[in-house]
């Protein structure tokens, strides 16, 4: 606002006074109004555009490196690449919260920024050219390439980047939750969108936000072939339009798809994805269970196969082809924070409200014999929910891991102080008798106690029962061994075994007594820890609290690790929130196992050197021809 331009010189001399007075009261306004947005604009000005952004460190490839050091820069294209997914799917939208995904849909859309499977927590620009923020980390403000295109040939805009926040954090509960201090996207160029968070000091969000996969406005505001109106938050088997290395090629639904490569993918010469996505073609074919999948990879209908269950890959790798040498079998090592998996209880079931009662199953679970007898002692039990880390707590708590703690003291259980957490260990004969008894004294205080009948009942008599519901054979021997144990103490527990499809709704829904979930972590926790642990989460269909937890002490240790200040803070805060999680006994921690398990036929290359974080076979692999040819003519024997 100013004064008007258009008084007469006579009124201007007559009411200058007044006229000063009033524009020295109107500026001193507006720049009261604008000096937040001219301070984040300056800021934005001010900060350094970054090729790459990290959380542990400096990023290792400078600003004008040619290819990242774990790809061959001139590896060949071509060829075919069979797969086995397990399961079935049901829609081809990997954006919304609904229905079953199928497999490698993400490779599709491009991010913003890449992230390095060889670095943690640390991404590249791609479609973005680089990201700057000021140091109260406020905003952040991305440069998108020009070049940057759709499978269509239409160019990447500022409007695609602001539709897509807007559109996934309104679909998918879990986007809302991750993004949740993002409160708005806005084109500030020709090239150009900044993102506005709503506090200063969550040190993650210029990163997270640059994981934004970014899809047309012009396509998902169409209409589809049928004359309807597309929409993001619903089930589709229709082929969506991309904008990354591959494309849909074919789809039968529920059985097999099949992605070919874009020969002309905008980015392929780019520094961030030189000599990465190179076979032509991926083929997927679904199988309820994974004998079929098996057989299929023994006799080469499959080319690929990654072994998941230790002890097939103890026993059932005899056959012919790898005798031969025809087929590698490998276990490549990965660095990485440890997923944690486990049996997760449903604590919105009153049978597993109280702490005490998911304590003493924690306590029936013999993971040394299970160990021994189902997995050829192949497995390291997880402790942590950041296993293999510098995050996991160990010891008691001291420093400033402890100076937060005590600000939650009277919220959290009173080991968290005095009692270093740990599994139980069935070292000894008489170990596992010792911890059966702890578990029946633990039942008896929870109100759970064991009849004439041998059935285990509350006060009202109401008998213990759980269900834990599966999606797939893998998991079914592991579990019953479990069930096993907790026969004897009158639980009427049982396995339920269903689709994929009713698997996703009956979780979804939170139709279950106690499933088998999996965290993945990095080494820089953040935002994601509110879709895992969140109280909000919690009452929300189809979000990672799976669990059900609504703890004020989390709720606070959460805020302390997305608001850290610096590493040292990060590392302490997660160590609190380690050892509280550990000790309200929310799941029956699984095992780990730090290498990938592939098995293959001799008819891929691979640069000398992978990636830390991962095998990664469909992104550096390639398929070399004369090996593929040897292979199909031992195959046609």
């Amino acid at each position: 606002m100013r004064p008007s331009k258009h008084r007469a010189r006579s009124q201007a001399k007559r009411y200058a006074p007044n006229i000063g007075r009033l524009a020295a009261a109107l500026a001193g306004a507006w720049v009261a109004l604008t000096s937040p947005l001219i301070s984040q604009v300056l800021a934005a000005e001010a900060a350094p555009c970054r090729h790459a952004v990290s959380l542990i460190g400096a990023p290792k490839m400078a600003a004008d490196f040619k290819h990242f050091d774990w790809v061959n820069p001139d590896a060949p294209k071509g060829g075919t690449l069979r797969q086995f997914a397990e399961g079935t799917f049901d829609t081809l939208n990997q954006f919304s919260d609904k229905g079953v995904k199928a497999a490698n849909l993400g490779s599709l859309f491009d991010s913003l920024m890449a992230s390095s499977p060889d670095e943690p927590s640390t991404s590249y620009g791609l479609i973005a050219e680089c990201v700057s923020y000021p140091d109260d980390f406020s905003s952040a403000t991305f440069k998108l390439r020009p070049e940057a295109k759709f499978h269509d040939g239409s160019p990447v805009t500022p409007d695609d980047v602001v539709f897509s926040f807007d559109q996934m954090k309104k679909v998918n509960a879990a986007y809302a939750f991750y993004w949740k201090n993002i409160t708005k996207a806005e084109k500030t160029g020709d090239h150009e969108v900044t993102f506005t968070f709503d506090s200063k000091g969550n040190r993650e969000l210029p990163m997270i936000i640059g994981e934004l996969s970014v899809v047309s406005k012009a396509f998902y505001t169409g209409k589809s072939a049928d004359g309807e109106p597309r929409d993001l938050s619903k089930t589709t088997v229709e082929v969506p339009l991309g904008n990354g290395a591959y494309k849909i090629k074919s789809v039968e639904t529920s059985r097999k798809i099949t992605y070919e490569r874009v020969a002309d993918y905008w980015a392929k010469d780019l520094p961030v994805m030189k000599g990465q996505f190179n076979i032509d073609t991926l083929e997927l074919t679904y199988y309820r269970d994974r004998t079929p999948g098996f057989e299929d990879f023994k006799s080469g209908r499959i080319d690929l196969w990654v072994e998941n269950v230790a002890s097939d890959w103890a026993t059932k790798y005899d056959f012919e082809a790898l005798k031969s040498g025809r087929v590698k079998k490998e276990a490549i090592p990965v660095q990485r924070v440890a997923t944690l998996q486990a049996f997760v209880f449903n604590t919105r079931r009153k049978q597993f409200s109280d702490p005490r009662v998911r304590q003493a199953f924690n306590l029936l679970l013999n993971f040394e014999e299970a160990n021994k007898k189902l997995f050829y002692d192949l497995y390291i039990r997880v402790g942590s929910f950041f296993e293999n880390s510098e995050l996991q707590s160990k010891g008691l708590p001291d420093g400033r891991e402890l100076e937060i703690l005590n600000e939650v003291k009277s919220e959290v259980p009173p080991e968290v102080f005095t009692t270093e957490w740990k599994n139980p260990l069935n070292k000894d004969p008489g170990d596992y008798r010792r911890h059966q008894q702890a578990a029946m004294k633990l039942f008896n205080a929870a109100g759970w106690t064991l009849g004439p009948d041998r059935i285990l009942k509350n006060a009202a008599g109401e008998p213990f029962v759980a269900e834990f519901l599966l999606d797939g054979q893998t998991f079914e021997r592991i579990t019953l061994h479990y069930l096993n144990a907790l026969e004897p103490f009158g639980i009427k527990a049982s396995v339920r075994v269903v689709d994929s499809a009713q698997y996703k709704l009956r979780e979804d829904k939170r139709d279950f007594d106690a499933i088998i979930d999996h965290f993945g972590q990095t080494l820089s926790p953040g935002n994601e820890q509110r879709q895992f642990w969140g109280a909000e989460s919690a009452d929300k269909e189809a979000s990672r609290n799976t669990a059900g937890i609504k703890n004020p002490a989390i709720e606070k240790l959460i805020d302390k690790v997305v608001f850290a200040k610096d590493r040292a803070e990060l590392v302490a805060a997660t160590k609190a929130l380690d050892r509280v999680l550990l000790w309200n006994f929310y799941v029956v921690p699984h095992w780990h196992y730090p290498f990938e398990r592939l098995a293959y036929w001799d008819m891929f290359g691979r640069p000398a050197k992978l990636p830390s974080q991962t095998s990664a076979p469909v992104q550096v692999w390639w398929i070399d021809a004369a090996k593929a040819k040897a292979v199909e003519g031992a195959r046609a024997k």
